[in-house]
């Protein structure tokens, strides 16, 4: 049985160098596993790689609010600040109580 989390996460890939974020209300390892395979379809962002692997989780009570993480994350455009994410657990802090 599959264990549901609720969150935020973001997937680093060696291979291009890029970081993917999404949000997930199911067992991330399994979430992992799918991009990973190219269960989301070959045309995905995820399935130029194989080999992604998790840089960060953020859990969340509520998916909504996991969703304004991941757009929040996203509208920054920036590696730098994804990498600062796990760098400084206060930025993270301030991410997470401010959307």
């Amino acid at each position: 049985m599959l264990k549901k989390m609720t969150g935020c996460y973001i997937l680093f890939s060696k291979k291009l160098q890029k970081f993917y974020v999404g949000v997930t209300q199911n067992d991330l390892t399994e979430r992992i596993v799918k991009h990973n395979n190219q269960s989301y379809g070959k045309h995905r962002f995820t399935a130029k790689a194989d080999d992604w692997e998790l840089l960060l989780y953020i859990p969340t009570h509520e998916y909504l609010k996991a969703t304004r993480i991941e757009k929040k994350i996203k509208s920054m455009k920036s590696a730098k600040y994804i990498r600062n994410l796990k760098l400084y657990p206060e930025l993270l802090a301030q991410l997470v109580s401010s959307t």
